[in-house]
Order: structure tokens, then sequence, then C-alpha cells
């Protein structure tokens, strides 16, 4: 046995005390909250000069994402914010919905789907800073553009403008939301994560309209704005006289090439709002933009000094309820990275998140670098930041040309270029990243019938009454805006018109016509208890003419019209002055020659007996005799009940057969739908409609329709959502995924010796690939979903695929694999293109 002298041992533990402390001081020190970082709740100074907002001094790119709290239920909150991390994002947007947090007039909701205090902290939790714009006039296709009803009667109020009612209570609910922004210590300053907070909003659009009162409001605006000392800048979008220190900010699809610019020498280049696609009205067809148009923008834009880019929208979700404006659709901004239901939209999200990684890469020759412009030919330039005598260089090389693919040759090397593309070159020497060549893998998107949720309806069906005579009589109809307030889509005007026997027409095919002139939105004709037809206005010619044949009777007659609105208007100057309704009722075809009933005395009546008895809840639906459901013509409510649907995936109801109306669920109103009114295609623009999960119960959830037209609900379905169809579309000449490569030390590394084009698929929520649907190599074309062969393709390519990916959660297939170049390679001189499409779903 060895023996060990004491003063030996009290050294050794010394020693080992001293390793394990030192190690975990180490530890401790590597795991600290960098003060500059969004999660850090260390206060954090927020200014900004010409190149960029700065952290603590610290320069920064923003890649922001609008994410709109009121459009999600709180439970999706957090895993909307991590997918966005994930996409690359270091920012969240959101508006403030003055007209959530304040419905009536001194009685405020901060609370539930409403709660915009936790919103926020989840962003900062979720290690982004937070964009407040407090507006409050916000537009963004929301209802009223997010001004209360109950301003539009405030005496002598004109809407945004130097009026001194509307500034008085623009000034009051903008303290109040800075003060709760303040009492959570939310601004940067107080360790939170907001840096930027925007007043107004898009105000250049209608400043014209008001002259000198226009130029007023603004000064007035942002001295008001600064004066409540955040201490984090302000910013104004579409603002080109925005007063000092206000920075002026763009939004539009290409601010990269028609932004003129900050207003003054020391402001930023900051964009608020590229469009992701563009939202829809009823009416519309599919909205689309591409990802690599959304690539090339935002690298244009940080290659010409813009350093803040936010995506408008990011997630659009769900217009719940009546909060959409006028004649836009319940589904918003569908198209974005994260589509309606929350699920990652690919090649968008993926193709978004590669390009932040490249401008990443360029960051220390952003911000160190000068810039300057070199002509490569007639529609192609290098735009380079450089350190001069050093070897910090980062270039942008664009071919401007939009139906050409160019060589252009930079600093001695050749690069390929694809028509209207920008390369990403870090060092100024390795291509990472092209505009036009998309690495990440592609999705499509699937509507599945729900085996648990569609077992049996049982539909049945109430029939709303058309009132006798409701009171509140006028010699005239009033108008639609000023007659419900915004508390419901719906108002009846009803008359009573008496005709004689020699009145009416004395032939059988000659029948008089009804015509009512109407400003909008819609309106729903009955005569006698009789449902006559429908007419409405449109987005772009609110204005409309309903006229349809009516067989009056000798005697008494009552006419009812069921006005009804989509949403109020969110845009435009003079907003409290717009109008909707009926404003000319004649009758044509008469003996007695046309016969205008405008002036009868016409009574009227808010909202259907259906919403004020809330049938649509557990509690109300027994208020009314139900009767077994079918076909029906004028207002009808459906009830039915159903389980939830099977498994995690997100649900909608598929509104197969109805015309137009609302759905509930548990009570909860999910939105407007209107499969009557087609697009240009000759479908309903929107045919799918958002249940949240947070709104179910395991079983006997019950749903409650009404349909304002004519419907039959036996082919409603409830349907899961996925996007278990992945697919890749990769070519030969395709760069390596800007994936496998870092900057360290101010070199860019590369992660891999193997940089080929290859094709990289992962199926969502730790899935597997089950079956290869689709496979070819030659020169296939077409989208995810609906790929078709070339003229030729190698007879192996779908064996080699499934040698690579079959049971597998993800799977890489390098182009240059042996197993697809065979001896039977169809066309060996051609440059070849893999195409795959695969199904995922969990192991059984």
């Amino acid at each position: 046995m060895v023996q060990v002298e004491p003063g030996r041992i009290l050294l050794i533990a010394f020693l080992s005390t001293l390793l394990i402390t030192s190690s975990i001081a180490q530890k401790e020190e590597e795991e600290e909250v960098d003060p500059n970082s969004p999660e850090s709740t260390t206060p954090k100074e927020v200014t900004y000069d010409s190149r960029s907002l700065l952290v603590n001094g610290k320069r920064m790119l923003f890649f922001s994402g609008s994410i709109h709290y009121p459009r999600s239920p709180p439970d999706t909150w957090p895993d909307l914010l991590r997918k966005a991390k994930m996409g690359g994002l270091n920012m969240v947007e959101t508006y403030v919905f003055w007209n959530v947090h304040e419905p009536v007039q001194g009685k405020y909701n901060f609370e539930g789907d409403y709660d915009l205090v936790k919103f926020i902290k989840l962003i900062q939790q979720h290690k982004m800073f937070a964009m407040l714009r407090v507006g409050p006039f916000i537009q963004g296709e929301w209802n009223h553009g997010g001004l209360p009803y109950w301003l539009r009667e405030v005496p002598n109020i004109i809407f945004r403008c130097d009026n001194e009612p509307f500034k008085m209570h623009m000034k009051k609910f903008v303290t109040l939301v800075i003060e709760k922004m303040k009492q959570a210590k939310l601004f940067a300053p107080q360790g939170g994560p907001i840096i930027v907070s925007q007043i107004e909003n898009e105000y250049n659009t209608i400043q014209l309209a008001f002259k000198e009162r226009g130029d007023s409001y603004v000064q007035w605006a942002a001295k008001m704005a600064l004066s409540l000392d955040t201490k984090v800048p302000w910013i104004m979008c579409k603002q080109k006289d925005a007063p000092d220190p206000i920075i002026n900010t763009c939004n539009g699809r290409h601010c990269g090439d028609t932004f003129t610019g900050p207003n003054g020498p020391n402001k930023p280049f900051l964009w608020t709002e590229n469009w992701t696609a563009q939202f829809r009205v009823f009416g519309d067809p599919p909205s689309q933009r591409s990802a690599e148009d959304l690539a090339f923008s935002i690298i244009r834009f940080c290659s010409k000094n813009g350093t803040l880019v936010n995506y408008y929208m990011y997630h659009g979700g769900t217009n719940f309820g009546r909060t959409s404006s006028s004649y836009t659709t319940t589904r918003y901004y569908d198209e974005a990275p994260l589509d309606e239901f929350g699920l990652i939209r690919q090649p968008k999200w993926g193709h978004l998140k590669d390009a932040h990684r490249a401008v990443n890469l360029c960051k220390r020759a952003l911000f160190s670098g000068s810039p300057f412009v070199q002509k490569l030919g007639p529609d192609q330039e290098a735009r380079v930041w450089e350190q001069p005598g050093t070897s910090l260089c980062s270039a942008f090389l664009t071919n401007n040309d939009t139906k050409k693919p160019q060589a252009l040759r930079f600093r001695g090397q050749d690069y390929q270029l694809p028509p209207r593309s920008i390369s990403i070159l870090p060092d100024c020497k390795t291509e990472v990243f092209n505009s036009q060549m998309i690495t990440t893998h592609h999705n499509s998107r699937n509507f599945v019938r729900s085996v648990a949720a569609n077992k049996n309806f049982n539909w049945e069906m109430y029939r709303e009454v058309v009132p006798d005579d409701p009171g509140n009589k006028l010699n005239e109809p009033r108008e639609l805006y000023e007659l419900t307030k915004d508390t419901s889509d719906y108002a009846w005007y009803i008359t009573k018109l008496d005709l004689g026997r020699r009145d009416l027409p004395m032939k059988n095919e000659i029948l008089p016509v009804l015509r009512v002139a109407s400003l909008g939105h819609g309106l729903h004709c009955y005569v006698n208890g009789k449902y006559i037809g429908t007419a409405h206005g449109s987005k772009v010619e609110k204005s409309f003419v309903f006229q349809k044949p009516v067989e009056f009777q000798a005697g008494s007659n009552q006419i009812a019209l069921l006005g009804f609105l989509v949403g109020l208007p969110d845009s435009g100057a003079y907003m409290e002055k717009r109008y909707a309704g009926p404003r000319s009722i004649t009758i044509l075809g008469l003996n007695t020659g046309t016969l205008d009933i405008t002036l009868n005395t016409w009574s009227h009546q808010v909202g259907l007996d259906g919403e004020k008895n809330q049938i649509y809840t557990q509690n109300g639906f027994p208020k009314v005799q139900w009767v077994k459901g079918g076909p029906s013509e004028g207002v009808t409510w459906y009830k039915g009940y159903f389980d939830a649907p099977e498994g995690d995936n997100p649900v909608a109801v598929k509104m197969t057969g109805m015309g137009k109306g609302m759905v509930y669920i548990n009570g909860r109103n999910i939105g407007r739908y209107w499969m009557s009114y087609l697009s240009p295609l000759k479908r309903p623009t929107q045919s799918e409609y958002h249940i949240p999960r947070s709104y179910l119960q395991p079983t006997m959830n019950l749903i409650v329709i009404v349909e304002d037209e004519k419907g039959d609900p036996k082919d409603i379905e409830i349907v899961l959502v996925d996007r278990d169809t992945i697919c890749g579309f990769i070519t030969e000449k395709h760069l390596p995924p800007v994936r496998l490569f870092e900057g360290k030390g101010g070199k860019l590394v590369a992660l891999e010796k193997d940089l080929k084009p290859r094709v990289e698929l992962t199926c969502p929520s730790q899935k597997q690939i089950v079956a290869v649907e689709f496979a070819s190599f030659g020169d296939p074309f077409g989208a995810c979903g609906h790929y078709v062969e070339g003229n030729c393709t190698s007879p192996v390519a779908k064996q080699v695929v499934e040698k690579f990916c079959l049971g597998k959660p993800s799977c890489n297939i390098p182009l240059d694999t042996p197993d697809l170049h065979n001896k039977n390679e169809a066309c060996p001189e051609m440059k070849k293109t893999l195409a795959i499409q695969a199904k995922c779903a969990f192991k059984a």
C-alpha cells in the first residue's frame, strides 16, 4: 500500500476543489446571457445612426416577422414563436388592436386572446426582440382599421387629422398602452424586448386629403409619441416627412429598389412590411409570391444599406368572429412562411432561413466595410462591402436580366447566375447562396377527413322568422353602419305595401320587379315571408343593385330586406363618413308605373333573433324549436355535434354545400364563410375554416351554423390539416446548402468536405418517410404534389431514393451518387434534376 503524507492529501484536496470551482465558474460564465441579447433582462440602450439600430452600441441585422396575437389562440403563441426563431428571425412585430382592447369606451380588455403583455414576454423568452406598432390606426385588413366603432360617434370627430376629439382619444389610448408596457418593464431600457415602436401607419397615403391639417397632425403625432419617453426609437412607415427623430420606413415588395431612403442623414434604412404574398378578399383567386422573389428582395435591400426587414406576414393566422375588414377572408396571409394553421410552408420558410444565414455570414463586412458598385454587364452588377487593406470582403452579385441566365466574371472567377437572381459571396470568392436556387425541401398541404369527427352529425335546423313589425320606424331606411354599430353583421328593413288588383300586371307571365340600389355590402330579400334572392357588392365595387321579379298579391304585402355587412372599412381618408345599406327602393312594372318606396315607413331591427337568444351556445339553443336538417333558403340555423378529431394535427371544417354565413364551435365564432362567392377560377376563395384545438373538448362539440342564403349541410366535414407531403427539387447546377458554411474568426469555413448538390428531405413532427410517391432523375417539372416526368428519366430513380429515405425521419440524396448514374442513364449529356415526392407519417 502506498503511503501518502497528510500534507499531500490536503494539497490534492485543495487543488481538486480549486479545479472544480474553476470549472463551475467557467461553465457559469459560458452560460451567462449576453447583455445585448433579446432574452437578457439587463437594461439595454437602443440608439441609431445612418447605418443601423444599435443595441448597447452594437450593430445588428434584424430579420423580423409579423405575428398578430389576436389572430391565433394563446396556446399556439409559443409554437409560432419557436418556429419563427428556427426560421432565422431575431425580432417579432405586432400591431396593437385598439378595438379589441377598448370595445366599449372606457372598458378595457387585455386578457386571454388579447393579453398583449403575455405575448411580448413570450417573444423575449424565445430570445427575440420586439417591434410594437402602436398605431393606433393599423389598417391590417382588420375591422375598422383597429379603431373602435364608438369612436365614430364622438361628436365632431374626424379620424386621423388635426382634430381635437380624435387626438384626445388617440393620445389617451396610446398613453395607456405605453404605460402598460412600462409597468411590465417591456421596453429594452427596462430590460424588455421592445427596441422600436411605431406611431400612426402609412399616413402618407391619405395625408394630402387633409391638406395642412394632415401636415400638422404628423407633427403632433410625432411629438406626442416622443413625450411618452419610451427611450427606444419611434418609426413611421410610409411617411416621407417623418419629423426628427422619428425614422421613416418602407412598406412594399421591393424596398431595395423602391425606397427613396430615410428623410434625414442620420436615420437607418428600415423595412417594416415585406409582403410575403397578398391578403385575400372573398371573390379573389389564390395569392402567390415566390420564395425566390422574397429572398431576392431581402438580399437586395441588405446589400443597399438595409439592416432591418420585417415580413408581413410571417404568420397571418385567422380573422376569428367578425374581426376582418370589408370583404376580407377569414383566412389571413395563408401564403406566409407559417400558414394559417401555424404549419411550416416550404420552401418559403426554409429558403428565407437560408437567406438569413447567408446575409449574416456577411455581417462583419456589412458593418465594417465600405460599399461600392461594380458593373459586370448590361444588367449585371456586384455590390461589394470591403475593408481596404484587410481580407474582410463580401459581395452580392446580381443578374437583373429577367429572362436569361448570365455568366458573371468577378475577381478572376466565373459565376453562373439564373435570371433575376442574387448570389452571396461572404468572402468575395465562395458562392454560398443564390436567391433562385432553392436547396431546402418543399411541402404540400393536405386536408384529410377525420374518422372520429365525422361519424354522424345528425343535423337539426331552425329557420329564422322574418320579423313582422319590429318597430324603430323611420320614413326611410337607416344607414347600415350606424344602425348596427358593429354589434352584428345583420339588420332588417321592413315595410308594408298595399296593392290593388288593378296595380298588378294583368298577364301571368309578367311580374313586377323589385329594385334596390345599395351602397353595400349586401342584402337578402323576402316578400311576404318568402326568400326572393341575394345581391352584394365587392371589395372594388361596394355599391350594387338588387333586382328580381316578385309575385306581389292584391292587398297587404310585406317587403323585408336583410342588409348584411362583411366587416367595416380599414383604410382611406374620412373613414368616419363611409356608408352602407339601401339608398333607393323601387318597384317596376306595376300598371300604375314605377313606384318609389324609399320614403315609405320602414321598421328596423338590428341582428338576428338567433344571435339575440345565443342559440349557438349550449344554454341558448333550447330557446328555439329545432327540426331535422335539410336544404334551406333564407336565414337558417343548423346544429350538430362531433367528437374531437384524432391526433394533434390542426383542425378545420370544410363548408361544402353551403352559401354564406358564420360558424360557431362550442359557442365561439370562428369567422365568416362565403362559399357562394366564386373567384374567376369558379371556385370559392376559401373552403376550409380553422377550428383551434383549444376550442374543442373530447366529445360532443357543438357546431352551429347560421346560413344566410341557400345551403345543405350534408356534405360538411371536419378535416385534419397536415404538410406530410414533402418534396425535393435540385439540379446538378445547384449550389450546396448554405447550412454547410459558417463564419469563424472573420473567415468563411465549410463544415463538410463534400460540397456538392443534394436533396435534403425532413419530415415534420418526428414522423418518418413511409412512401416515395414520385422520383425522377432527368428533366422532371411541376410543383410539390404535382410533379411530372419529362422526356427522360433514370429507370432506377425511385429505387435509389427509397434506399436512402424509407423509414427515416430525414435523408440526403447526393446528385452524384453512383446509384443514379448507372449504365442505362437517360440523356447522359444533359444537366439533370432530381425531383422527389414522399409521404410522411408516424410509424405504425
